[in-house]
């Protein structure tokens, strides 16, 4: 767009796109092989250019906006911060870290809640199926299995596809595309939280192969949103002394330290959680928000340390025998040697492979899956209906088909374990015999991975027990991902890469020496880095799960083949989920193409500008004839010597000034900055949360008002970020996206003309958009 914001959520359906943009736009949508994505889900939708106006949000297409992360320097920012008392920068200060630790708190809690609802939910259903078993009462165990399951299935299904679709999912990619400078419809919303939570826990303790680790960044995510606004006026749960936040960009910051939050509740890591916030949610950071951060996810491990040491004198059921490690494979005696090392790297190019193959099939599925959605709610709850019933009878079905194994004599824990968690199931074997298997199908999916990667346990599995396990769990965690119930890929990738490092791990048998679980750590690292992509997050993690630090070399050297090994195929999968729901997300480098092109080839008309001092009706005029969040303000004389770029007022702060109607004079004379001051606070601009600002319905202007002026000068941004409009297409996209920009004003390079050329906003550098304007430019590169 030439003009303003071309991704708004406006009343004004297409944003301003003028029809013949529409017509040029409506072929640009181009699928890019060599990176391996496919064009988005909206192209069956509508047929003209949309990936940077709407996105997917649940099933639902959705208008997107952009956020504010830039300080508007207008003469309300200037006396404010001039007028600020100490006191009032001090409780500033102090307000940030008071919401630090409230989101670590209350992040931690939630977590720690969820484990405690899965653990007994998920142990109830298993118990009961387990003294049936014991029975010979076969039929009735798996009736009430399967029952089981799909009651909480179709629960948590019914409350994502009626009271929130945007909960649906991990919902990763939302919150790094909201990091990124997008605001969708809802993603963020008290209600997506409240059915993130318990969506969570119905989804998980059905038997899903998904995992809480995706929703509780969301989760986290959503907590920091709520208390960063001030609460919910919708749910009259607000909080007038948090006007201090009202803006983007404090707001991005907590929800950063929200996301790493999330993952160091799941996970019980707190450096892992600053680390994937650094590597993989964040696109900007700061050493402030490092050490803030960091705060959250400390707060976040005191508070479950407490409650899993108040839980561990049995006063919470089923739950309360995990530490802070979930997974503690320290007893192990790590050493190894050239062999080790081969098999190290082949563990990590077939993990590499697989983890691309995961990328790809999930990709198929959620194309496949969102035909079923769109349709409505009843179709979303069949679907999960129809995939609890396949999981159910996979888990209860597959271990028949393997024999019973005696039981060891040496076994540390109760065998076979009846009537509680452990690695040895008993299910139809005879006394003093387990089924290996059912230990790992008939179990909470914590549970199954702890059984993986015990140590000292070299003969527990058949290989083709591992062999089954990890065929059956690699396709249903492909299938059950894109079904209307908030899930997570970690699970079903660790479960995966742990079961065929295991099956590795034994075929290799004596020729090496690392123990079984270890093999098992390392073929889960190898998954994730095939998958996610993450390096330096995902070992910190797995390191902090396991509290074996002397893995580190290995699963360093795991992860950077995997990952490398899967880049040649195709990008992560959140990288896949963003780009598939259409978020214009700002990749961290310029496309080739662009250094073809300058900032003046992709800015489009009409250009619609405002003066200084500007009549009230060509105000309204403008906002109602576009759906703009930027106008560039001209000065003309007698206001100025020549023709001049004042600056940028946003269409948020006109609404204000034109509701208010405080500084409307008959005259063209300019207001000074004192009468502004006495008129308006300095909050009455500051963004309101999501859906609570003044829209333009809510304005009252009659005839005789819109014939009058209004000084613009006081809210206008007077040092906007500019381009010359020579500049390369590349460079101008870096430096709009490493200044976390909205707009970018491109002023010509000769004197003389017009002082503004046009306006670069994120649409301005999707690919879609450039591509649509030429088309060809992809062969010249």
């Amino acid at each position: 767009m030439a003009h303003g914001e071309g991704d708004e959520c406006m009343e004004n359906g297409m944003d301003g796109l003028v029809p013949r943009e529409m017509e040029r736009n409506s072929s640009s949508f181009f699928e890019d092989k060599e990176m391996g994505m496919k064009e988005p889900l909206l192209r069956r939708r509508i047929t003209t250019n949309t990936t940077s106006q709407l996105a997917i949000v649940g099933t639902n297409v959705c208008h997107i906006e952009s956020l504010d992360y830039e300080i508007v320097e207008n003469d309300l920012y200037k006396e404010d911060w001039r007028s600020r008392e100490k006191i009032q920068i001090f409780q500033y200060v102090v307000l940030k870290w008071t919401l630090a630790l409230l989101i670590g708190v209350s992040t931690g809690l939630v977590g720690f809640f969820n484990n405690l609802a899965v653990e007994n939910i998920a142990g109830f259903k298993l118990l009961l199926t387990s003294n049936l078993m014991v029975e010979n009462r076969y039929h009735e165990a798996f009736m009430m299995y399967a029952g089981c399951n799909l009651i909480l299935a179709a629960a948590a299904a019914a409350l994502c596809a009626y009271l929130a679709p945007a909960a649906a999912g991990s919902g990763i990619p939302e919150v790094k595309a909201y990091l990124n400078g997008v605001d969708a419809h809802s993603i963020l919303a008290p209600s997506t939280l409240f059915v993130k939570i318990l969506g969570s826990i119905g989804g998980v303790a059905a038997g899903f192969v998904v995992g809480k680790e995706g929703p509780m960044v969301h989760t986290g995510a959503c907590i920091a949103s709520f208390l960063g606004q001030g609460g919910s006026r919708k749910y009259h749960l607000t909080w007038k002394w948090l006007r201090f936040f009202k803006n983007d960009r404090d707001r991005r910051d907590l929800i950063t330290c929200g996301a790493a939050a999330g993952v160091a509740a799941a996970f019980r890591a707190p450096v892992g959680g600053v680390l994937f916030a650094l590597e993989e949610a964040a696109s900007w950071w700061r050493s402030a928000l490092l050490w803030r951060t960091f705060f959250t996810t400390a707060v976040v491990a005191v508070v479950l340390r407490t409650c899993i040491d108040f839980c561990r004198s049995g006063r919470c059921g089923l739950f309360g025998q995990g530490g802070l490690i979930m997974f503690d494979l320290s007893s192990s005696i790590t050493t190894y040697g050239t062999p080790d090392l081969i098999a190290v790297v082949g563990l990590g190019i077939v993990g590499g492979l697989f983890g691309s193959l995961y990328n790809f099939l999930v990709d198929k599925i959620l194309r496949t899956y969102s035909i079923i959605n769109e349709r409505g709610a009843p179709f979303k709850i069949l679907l999960t209906v129809a995939i609890s019933l396949l999981t159910s009878c996979c888990s209860y079905g597959l271990p028949w088909l393997v024999k019973c194994t005696p039981c060891p004599p040496d076994a540390q824990d109760q065998c076979p374990s009846i009537g509680r968690s452990g690695n040895y199931k008993n299910f139809r074997c005879p006394p003093n015999h387990y089924n290996d298997l059912a230990s790992l199908f008939l179990n909470t999916n914590d549970d199954a991975i702890r059984n993986l990667f015990s140590g000292g346990t070299d003969n527990e599995f058949y290989i083709s027990s591992l062999f089954i396990f990890f065929v059956g769990v690699y396709c249903l965690g492909i299938v059950t991902y894109g079904i209307a119930i908030p899930s997570g890929l970690f699970i079903p990738v660790i479960l995966s890469g742990a079961s065929y490092g295991r099956l590795v791990g034994t075929i290799l048998g004596p020729m090496s020496k690392l123990d079984k679980g270890l093999f098992a750590l390392l073929g889960a690292a190898s998954f994730l880095g095939g998958t996610m992509r993450m390096t330096v997050s995902v070992c910190v993690i797995l390191l902090e799960l396991t509290n074996d630090l002397l893995m580190l070399p290995l699963i360093m050297l795991v992860l950077l083949t995997s990952k490398t090994v899967a880049d040649c195929f195709n990008k992560g999968v959140y990288d896949q989920i963003v780009k598939m729901k259409g978020l214009p997300f700002l990749e961290t480098h310029a496309e080739p193409y662009m250094r073809n092109l300058v900032a003046s080839d992709v800015v489009s008309g009409p250009l619609i500008t405002l003066y200084g001092i500007e009549k009230v009706g060509n105000i309204v005029n403008a906002l109602k004839l576009t759906g703009h969040n930027g106008f560039p303000v001209i000065n003309e004389p007698p206001f100025s010597d020549a023709p001049e770029l004042c600056g940028l007022v946003l269409r948020s702060h006109l609404l204000v000034l034109l509701k208010g109607k405080r500084l409307f004079t008959k005259d063209r004379v300019p207001t000074g900055s004192s009468d502004v001051l006495r008129r308006f606070g300095a909050f009455d601009f500051a963004k309101a949360g999501s859906g609570k600002g003044v829209k333009l319905g809510d304005l009252d202007i009659n005839q005789e008002e819109m014939e009058m002026f209004v000084d613009l000068h006081p809210i206008t941004n007077r040092s906007p970020y500019t381009v010359v409009e020579t500049m390369s297409l590349a460079k101008a996209a870096v430096l709009f996206r490493d200044l976390g920009l909205r707009h970018l004003c491109v002023v010509p390079k000769t004197p003389g003309r017009p002082p503004i050329v046009g306006i670069l906003t994120r649409h301005d550098f999707m690919q879609e958009h450039i591509l649509g304007l030429f088309p060809n430019i992809k062969q010249h590169r």
